[in-house]
């Protein structure tokens, strides 16, 4: 057993526990910070944590009406097939029976069933093939890095009957690196936290036709009333995986007080090693780091509350943030925080003010958290940080003509009374 020292990068010191995991990661689910990592570049087998990515365009084509929950799906001969691999994770589907979305949908999301996923799969994109397309592309949009899906499941493409996409090779395997799943993770939570309701669920029953009953047990054993010596208060998903390439795999995620975290743990020894090594990760989390409002909504930097106003009725207005700036912060690192006013000088004119009229509530910038630790920090996408919307606190109306004359010549006069007072201090 070595003892793995993993940098993380707001903290002075690094955190050390026994880790055995070959990759791992810890992420705050509210930021995307990266709270702990161990080679989370390395790019290793993904099981069926896989299926996130197919939940993910199962629930993005529920949202656009694709498909829809109550809809039948219809079980290929192949789909049958598979559905009675006795050795796979899978509920046995018929052909002289129904299935709605829905339901196919809890056995993926609860029992990872893998006939299941192609029998959606081929539902949504007409077959394997294009679905696979689609994992690609849209991987590609969330911003993933080190990924290649060369099938829905996460199967070695071995286990498939010789009908695996084409394209691909007679055994392959889904790949991506700890960072690009907690990644997808983090996206899927984000745009569908439905998912979580699902995947919370600890057991339920399939209907696989008449008289015949499947009990599904979720494979996530963290879960409250599956494995008592595995159950951990707040987790409610996410996503097993094993193949012999892949080995266990986990991707977890729990929320305390008001904090959600995502980890990765890939490759462990065991189906309970990978829920002991992602106990560690959460205990660190909930133990070391505390959600903080650092400055709450209507704030401004001291001697930053005005900006100046071209052509209003008013010469300024008052700006402030529109919400409270909140974090995830290492316990004793509170002070090492500033909140920082970024003007957007898209808005302003080349004498740095607004042009009038103004809108109440009309965005100028953002308050940023900057962070003076002596490593900076790190998130899941290079552009994310904790920030908040600054806008006008009032509206400010064009100036009528009368107005803006007066002015000028207010400023002419100005002008005058000051040119002459420098000439007379000049005789003296």
């Amino acid at each position: 057993m070595a003892l793995f020292f993993a940098f993380v990068g707001n903290q002075h010191a690094a955190a050390s526990f026994d880790l055995e995991a070959e990759s791992a990661i810890l992420v705050d689910a509210g930021t995307g910070k990266i709270l702990f990592q161990k080679n989370i570049d390395q790019i290793l087998p993904t099981a069926s944590m896989t299926k996130m990515m197919s939940e993910y365009l199962i629930l993005e084509a529920i949202n656009n009406g694709t498909i829809s929950w109550e809809q039948e799906v219809p079980i290929s001969d192949f789909v049958r097939s598979l559905s009675l691999y006795i050795d796979l994770s899978n509920v046995p589907l018929r052909q002289d029976a129904t299935y709605t979305v829905k339901q196919l949908y809890e056995s993926v999301a609860i029992y990872s069933a893998n006939a299941s996923t192609i029998a959606l799969a081929e539902l949504i994109a007409g077959s394997e093939t294009e679905f696979v397309k689609m994992m690609n592309d849209k991987a590609a949009e969330l911003g993933l890095e080190d990924y290649q899906f060369v099938n829905s499941t996460g199967l070695n493409n071995s286990d498939l009957l010789g009908n695996h996409p084409d394209g691909t090779g007679e055994s392959d395997e889904n790949m991506m690196s700890a960072r690009a799943t907690a990644k997808l993770a983090f996206s899927l939570i984000r745009d569908y936290p439905e998912v979580l309701e699902t995947a919370s669920i600890p057991t339920k029953t399939f209907e696989a036709g008449p008289d015949e009953q499947i009990e599904m047990r979720n494979w996530n054993w963290m879960l409250s009333g599956i494995e008592e010596q595995h159950n951990y208060e707040g987790v409610d998903g996410l996503k097993t995986g094993y193949t012999a390439a892949a080995g266990n795999a986990f991707t977890g995620t729990a929320e305390r007080d008001g904090m959600r975290f995502i980890s990765v743990v890939m490759r462990t020894a065991s189906r309970d090693a990978r829920f002991d090594e992602t106990e560690k990760l959460f205990d660190y989390g909930f133990s070391s780091f505390t959600h903080m409002e650092m400055v709450g909504d209507g704030y401004i930097p001291e001697g930053q509350e005005l900006l100046p106003v071209h052509g209003g009725k008013e010469k300024e207005v008052s700006i402030a943030s529109a919400a409270p700036l909140s974090t995830v912060v290492l316990n004793g690192e509170e002070e090492l925080y500033s909140p920082v006013l970024e003007l957007d000088q898209n808005q302003l004119n080349e004498d740095g003010a607004l042009e009038a009229p103004v809108e109440a509530g009309h965005q100028v910038g953002t308050l940023a958290l900057q962070y003076d630790g002596e490593q900076e920090e790190e998130f899941l996408y290079a552009d994310q940080r904790e920030e908040v919307a600054v806008v006008t606190s009032a509206a400010v109306e064009r100036a009528g003509w009368f107005t803006m004359s007066m002015r000028a010549i207010g400023g002419f006069f100005s002008g005058v009374w000051n040119g002459a007072a420098d000439m007379v201090k000049g005789w003296f």
